[in-house]
């Protein structure tokens, strides 16, 4: 038996939908479907009720949900406290943020979180957005940062878990300059040739955003997708040696505009609004997490 099978039960419970359970759990639905029916295995009953709508428990599942709860609780507080003698000295927080974060608005972030709370100690490691998730899900850090669209929402059950809008960024179209100094490959432009894409791999919440902005825009000439890459930055420096077009967060590539070695390759039309935004455990017990938070809260850009 998997401790993840009985916090599936209980967000079953709780959203009576094995959909909605899957999004919050962050897998497929069948999946999910799976995960139940092995627990139910494991216990020796049926724990959920398939043939009401919505969905309900069975007097076994509620009691299991019931112990489940408990005997999670335990097991977290006593992995919270092994823990605790694990952290970084002093006054610290554990972070987990996505990879282009990790690299372009983390430093800076936390230089102004030390400015206006005080000194901390930080800890930090960069993953996608689906690990980042998992970690602040599982304990395994104080705090995670990742891009957020209203389109393409971070999944997170509100009772457990906080948020907070700590930044702002903007997806846009990018491309390395032709001689005359306009776009290599200009999303507007006549010619019917395709444009090489530089795309996100799958799964990946800029390439959703993306995805959202090739739904609402206007008629384009086609893009023919040439390369992958699961971060904003290798996608960049395939955009500056003239690869094709790519979509980059505007303080991924300011340095880039700046100097410009890259420069849009369409207008407002094709740019996209992203929050940046900081989630914590709604039960954290971090005393310079929640410190921390509270500085934050009063100063939401």
């Amino acid at each position: 038996m998997q401790l993840k099978w009985i916090d599936d039960l209980l967000v079953l419970e709780k959203t009576r939908s094995f959909s909605r359970a899957a999004e919050l759990r962050h897998i497929t639905q069948s999946a999910l479907s799976r995960r139940i029916r092995s627990l139910e295995d494991w216990a020796g009953a049926v724990l959920v009720d398939r043939n009401t709508f919505p969905l309900d428990l069975t007097p076994a599942g509620k009691t299991f949900c019931a112990s489940g709860r408990e005997a999670l609780t335990l097991l977290m507080d006593a992995r919270a406290t092994l823990r605790q003698e694990s952290r970084m000295p002093g006054k610290a927080i554990q972070i987990a943020a996505g990879h282009t974060l990790s690299l372009t608005f983390l430093p800076a972030w936390l230089k102004a979180c030390q400015a206006r709370y005080g000194q901390f100690n930080a800890r930090v490691v960069a993953a996608n957005v689906l690990e980042a998730v998992v970690a602040l899900s599982e304990g395994n850090c104080d705090l995670m940062l990742g891009y957020n669209h209203a389109r393409v929402p971070v999944s997170l059950d509100a009772d457990k878990f906080r948020s907070l809008t700590v930044g702002h960024d903007l997806l846009m179209p990018l491309s390395a300059p032709n001689v005359r100094g306009g776009p290599l490959f200009s999303l507007g432009g006549a010619s019917s040739k395709p444009i090489p894409y530089l795309a996100y791999t799958a799964g990946t919440t800029l390439g959703r955003v993306v995805d959202v902005i090739l739904e609402t825009a206007p008629p384009r000439r086609p893009l023919e997708r040439c390369y992958e890459a699961d971060m904003a930055i290798l996608l960049m420096k395939m955009a500056i040696e003239g690869h094709g077009v790519a979509w980059l967060p505007r303080t991924t590539a300011a340095d880039a505009l700046a100097a410009g070695t890259l420069v849009p390759a369409g207008d407002a039309t094709w740019q996209s609004a992203l929050d940046i935004c900081a989630y914590r455990a709604a039960h954290a017990g971090n005393p310079t997490l929640l410190e921390l938070w509270d500085v934050l809260e009063r100063q939401v850009p």
